[in-house]
């Protein structure tokens, strides 16, 4: 017995046997429902050959139609005739071209699914056609320009036939890197996408002329600025990623992850009154964030302001009570303090100061934060600098007594010890 194959032409459907087409011209009185549910009970069995002839005589009566995954099943049903191991040669091109125009009309249908159709059709050029790489990689495009949510496997092919094809008479390598970018950025976890970037380039300070590129052809996008930035940023190439992000900063100056970037470029560099400005910037933009003032605090700790450190430290604090990392650095200035104002004698405010850090330490630990085994232990590490009982005892101060530091260089403490 003949097999049939079934597929749409205008005002008819044309069938195929062993031997010849023959168009069939459209009855109109057929019954619509006899055919959809002959269409579903042959496709729940699995006679796709029957169900294929009624989902097209479904078709054939109302293209609209779009009940019970409709056209995603009449898809699964050519694609598995297509593939099939008892599939007629002579038939797959008959299957691959009905699925094709399968796609183009289920994209107009349903459309909350057209990026799906348009991405399996796409996928299906590259299968069963032998496509130009331009007509694939077109197709791709067109479904991924739905903005629709397609799955990341199409954007992965796409990427790969950007990069297969790349070469100086085409922009497919910049294409190839933004869209793996646009993946990484999506994923952060996903090391697939940072792997495609890397294998596009003969090393990662190629990929950083890549992005420069795009951006210099295209030079009002912040989309491409900041991708140049962040792929400078990407191999710690700070210095040059000031440059784009100077120009994020100018052009979008509410966007606070372009201030956060460019200041944390800026301190990377050694640009320490250009970081201070922009931490500045974010604090304005961002007010009860707890990181923009801890990282003006260690900024000011290693110029050695170590009063206008621990204000941000407050700062910090204030924005998070119970974060024990600002408490670990307001130690580390109190130790820093006694070590700067240690001139070869060791005398009792020295000891008072380092008692305080080793205070302050304890006070981090007890937080139980990310930073509290090494608070516990940098305070066992330096307790023996502090006050001795001998200390305490010629100085006639006993148990509970207030001690105020001050003197020497330590006045802007402000701080107490208590004698234990």
């Amino acid at each position: 017995m003949p097999i049939l194959i079934f597929f749409i032409v205008p005002k008819s459907i044309v069938a195929q046997d062993d031997s010849q087409l023959v168009v069939i011209p459209r009855p109109d009185s057929l019954q619509f429902m006899a055919h959809v549910s002959l269409w579903y009970e042959a496709y729940k069995t699995k006679d796709y050959n029957s169900s294929l002839t009624h989902g097209f005589e479904v078709i054939r009566r109302d293209e609209t139609f779009n009940k019970y995954k409709f056209y995603t099943r009449m898809e699964e049903i050519l694609r598995y005739m297509h593939d099939s191991t008892d599939a007629d040669e002579s038939y797959k091109s008959v299957y691959a071209d009905t699925l094709i125009y399968l796609y183009d009309l289920a994209a107009k249908i349903d459309t909350e699914r057209t990026g799906y159709y348009l991405a399996r059709k796409a996928f299906t050029y590259e299968q069963w056609f032998e496509k130009e790489p331009e007509e694939v990689i077109e197709a791709y495009e067109n479904a991924i320009g739905t903005g629709h949510n397609i799955s990341d496997i199409y954007y992965d092919r796409l990427g790969i036939y950007y990069s297969s094809h790349a070469d100086e008479s085409n922009d497919y390598k910049l294409k190839a890197l933004e869209l793996y970018s646009n993946l990484s950025e999506k994923d952060p976890t996903n090391q697939l996408w940072v792997s495609r970037m890397n294998n596009l380039a003969e090393d990662e300070y190629e990929l950083i002329e890549i992005t420069k590129k795009s951006w210099d052809l295209d030079p009002e996008s912040l989309e491409k600025a900041y991708k140049y930035a962040m792929t400078a940023i990407r191999v710690n190439e700070y210095e040059t990623a000031i440059e784009p992000l100077l120009f994020l900063t100018e052009r979008s100056p509410d966007v606070i992850n372009y201030w956060r970037e460019l200041a944390r470029a800026y301190d990377k560099t050694g640009k320490t009154d250009e970081a201070i400005k922009a931490y500045n910037s974010l604090i304005n933009l961002e007010p009860e964030n707890r990181d923009n003032y801890l990282n003006l605090a260690i900024i000011y700790q290693g110029l050695n302001q170590l009063s206008v450190a621990r204000s941000f430290l407050k700062k910090a604090s204030s924005a998070d009570p119970d974060w024990d990392y600002p408490l670990y650095i307001e130690a580390q200035i109190y130790e820093q303090a006694a070590r700067n104002c240690i001139a070869g004698k060791f005398e009792f405010e020295d000891k008072c100061v380092y008692q305080l850090a080793t205070d302050t330490y304890r006070q981090a630990a007890a937080k139980g934060g990310d930073f509290s085994e090494r608070a516990r232990s940098r305070a066992n590490s330096i307790a023996e600098f502090g006050p001795s009982q001998e200390d305490y005892f010629f100085r006639k101060l006993k148990t509970g007594a207030v001690i105020n530091i001050k003197g020497k260089c330590y006045d802007w403490i402000g701080r107490s010890i208590t004698v234990p």
